[in-house]
């Protein structure tokens, strides 16, 4: 096993390979990296030494992105990098850089960019040909190593790259000029400016309505994407409008997904995808962020509905977390590969046999006919289609249906099948686990702190709420300079690369959910002093809105994302962050920032509002209308957590809520948040102010009052100016 991808130590080890002397590579700290390290390819990370040598040698550079998790990667990377007659061609003509997209996010989103104005398409593994100046001249995705099924191999295609740069170097540099040249010119040229009303969310939602799967579940065609932003912006728009279809979209998708293959029935967690459109056949791989993003969506489909599956989905995926993706010193880990053994999927699939071995022949036929297993099998090898005998577990029907087939209580089912999945899992932990890429990213923390965080306060769990604080204190202390700049990446004791704009915004979120589960005013203080950061290092002062990359990166292009992808754009973010923190602390210029940046990309969120799902999550809020409710009472007085629980077991998600102990003369939400000072309450009792652009209802001491309050507020038909 590369002692790069992290594994269970139960577990048993994969057989060793022999490897070639390592490379440059050997020295970084990527996960990706480290699994190059042996090849016979001639790597270097990205870096100034690369380039120089290209210049030397009048060679162009062979760029490889990718990252730990992408099976296709894993299929290159064995295929022909690890091979002597493709590295040997490789080495000749190029200078060949490896670059792990999920450690350097700045560079693949340059270089996808390009490789869509060249071909129209783009995917991992990513491959850039281009001058030693940085300009692209061409791109692909995966190349296999022999040509065949009308894909180019890099044993024909190097030899002939090689030829033109000998014959037409010119031109290869006149088009990469003129492709780096377009992808300047795209991220300077600022969109159009303007308003945003609500009209745009109704738009957004008839979007969405207009291409959903009624049957099941999700939007568009196969691929499935989980895509949780789109369901958090259903969900808040379905509690704004009262459009009951919103709350069905949502509901259908969660149900579907938590029931399908796309969910790991056994160890709980999501895989990346789904294959196809029922949520059956999922590309294998984990990603924390997904993770994260789906806590938040069932959690606040919990709320908004009552569905205790949606809040049992979110524990589970929880669980998952904290047992198999968290740091023993808090941190949380990137993602779990696909493949296990060379074999995409292989550590979760079960063949009937294999059913009938763990759980005896009764128990196994009724656990087979509920998961869908059969003896053919359910999963067809790809590509190919032959069947292979082994099966993804997938709940086709709820339990209460299945209860009333085998006529009997649905506790009791739901208990054996619980039985039933704790053999399994314990089995399965006698299997070669899939390499686990251990490098911890402060963005996907970020997300997965927020995650938490609400899910502390939705269940009333402490240990949320502690594994979320724990992982804030981990990136605050290892990932944060002495001067308070972020970074990106740690992994083997060493933090590393500068924080890229979803690091800061991410941050900054996650700092003001914690601070809402803790009331801990420590967590404002960072998020404001971030914020000035942030806008101090990736603002555009000219045209508005923020760069990906700080004013002293290394990219040839900065961009300034505002599309939501498989997490939500930076831009996105930071506008809902900046804002929210403002009304939380009164502060006019954070305020001020968010509204830049909702008219700067107005023009852009206007033409393709479902592909901004989280960017409209904010522009939400900020229509509002939006409360503050500013809570005082005695820490832990029976009074006070029954006021503070009534306002976190309702759907508010246009509430924010600030606590000022009543016991402290001058607390220290009061630093952080002047306004809370003269808050007090009334007749010794736990007190509510309910307050909306910075006015606030007559207080109130009953916690039914304060709810009401909050959920019974109109709302406005015009744009905010």
């Amino acid at each position: 096993m590369n002692p790069a991808r992290g594994h269970d130590p139960e577990a048993p080890e994969a057989p060793m390979q022999e490897k070639s002397p390592p490379n440059r590579l050997i020295n970084e700290q990527s996960p990706y990296l480290l699994q190059h390290a042996r090849n016979p390819v001639d790597w270097y990370p990205w870096g100034e030494e690369a380039f120089s040598r290209a210049r030397e040698e009048g060679k162009p550079i062979f760029l490889s992105i990718g990252y730990s998790a992408c099976h296709w990667c894993h299929v290159m990377e064995e295929e022909s990098f690890a091979d002597q007659q493709v590295a040997k061609l490789l080495n000749d003509v190029f200078v060949c850089i490896k670059v792990d997209r999920e450690e350097r996010p700045d560079i693949d989103q340059v270089y996808m960019a390009a490789a869509h104005a060249l071909t129209g398409a783009g995917g991992w593994p990513l491959t850039i040909l281009m001058t030693a100046d940085k300009k692209p001249f061409f791109a692909a995705s995966y190349i296999p190593k022999e040509s065949r099924y009308g894909m180019t191999g890099l044993l024909d295609l190097i030899p002939r790259i090689s030829k033109v740069w000998q014959t037409q170097r010119q031109g290869l540099e006149n088009a990469g000029d003129q492709v780096l040249q377009a992808l300047q010119s795209a991220a300077r040229t600022p969109p159009e400016e303007g308003e945003l009303a609500e009209a745009v969310l109704d738009e957004a939602y008839n979007m969405f309505f207009r291409v959903f799967d009624g049957e099941n579940g999700g939007f568009g065609d196969a691929p499935r994407f989980p895509t949780p932003h789109n369901l958090i912006f259903l969900l808040r728009y379905g509690n704004r409008t009262g459009k009951e279809p919103a709350y069905t979209m949502v509901e259908k998708t969660l149900h579907a997904m938590r029931r399908g293959g796309i969910f790991d029935q056994v160890g709980y967690g999501f895989h990346r995808y789904s294959t196809d459109a029922e949520w059956f056949v999922p590309h294998f791989e984990k990603m924390l962020y997904d993770q994260a993003l789906l806590v938040m969506a069932y959690t606040e489909a919990y709320l908004a509905t009552g569905r205790e599956e949606f809040a049992r989905t979110a524990r589970e995926t929880i669980a998952y977390v904290l047992r198999e993706m968290t740091d023993p010193d808090g941190g949380f880990y990137s993602a779990e590969d696909a493949d296990s053994e060379g074999e995409e999927g292989k550590f979760y699939l079960w063949t009937k046999d294999e059913i009938l071995g763990v759980l005896g022949e009764e128990d196994g036929e009724r656990f087979s006919r509920i998961f869908n297993v059969t003896e053919p099998g359910n999963y067809r090898e790809q590509p190919g289609g032959k069947r292979t005998g082994r099966n993804i577990l997938r709940l086709r029907r709820p339990l209460a249906s299945w209860a009333h087939e085998f006529e009997t209580p649905e506790d009791d089912l739901a208990w054996s099948v619980e039985e039933g999945r704790q053999k399994l899992l314990a089995a399965r932990k006698q299997r070669v686990r899939p390499g686990r890429d251990d490098k911890i990213l402060t963005d996907w923390n970020a997300l997965m702190i927020a995650a938490l965080a609400k899910a502390a306060r939705a269940f009333d769990e402490p240990d949320y709420l502690a594994a979320a604080e724990r992982a804030a204190a981990f990136v605050l202390a290892n990932l944060r300079r002495e001067d308070g700049r972020l970074l990106h990446r740690y992994r083997g004791g060493e933090a590393g690369l500068a924080a890229t704009l979803d690091d800061y915004a991410f941050m900054i979120w996650a700092l003001i959910e914690v601070y809402e589960a803790s009331f801990a005013p420590g967590y404002l203080k960072t998020a404001v002093d971030l914020s000035r950061d942030l806008i101090a290092r990736y603002w555009d002062c000219n045209e508005g809105g923020f760069f990906f990359v700080p004013d002293d990166g290394d990219v040839p292009v900065r961009q300034k994302p505002v599309y939501d992808g498989a997490i939500p754009s930076g831009n996105s973010v930071a506008m809902y962050a900046l804002f929210v923190l403002g009304r939380m602390t009164a502060n006019l210029e954070l305020e001020e920032t968010a509204e830049r940046i909702r008219r700067v990309f107005a023009g852009t969120v206007s033409e393709s509002p479902t592909a901004c799902s989280h960017f409209l999550t904010g522009l939400e809020f900020m229509l509002g209308p939006n409360f503050e409710v500013i809570i005082s009472g005695v820490p832990d007085a029976e009074d006070t957590r029954a006021m503070i629980g009534a306002i976190r077991s309702h759907y508010a998600p246009d509430a924010v809520i600030i606590f000022r102990p009543s016991d402290e003369e001058e607390p220290e939400i009061v630093e952080v948040a002047g306004f809370t000072r003269d808050i007090v309450m009334i007749e010794e009792k736990a007190t509510a102010y309910v307050c909306t652009n910075y006015a606030c209802d007559i207080p109130t001491t009953d916690p039914d009052e304060m709810v009401r309050l909050v959920k019974s507020a109109g709302r406005p038909s015009e744009p905010i100016v």
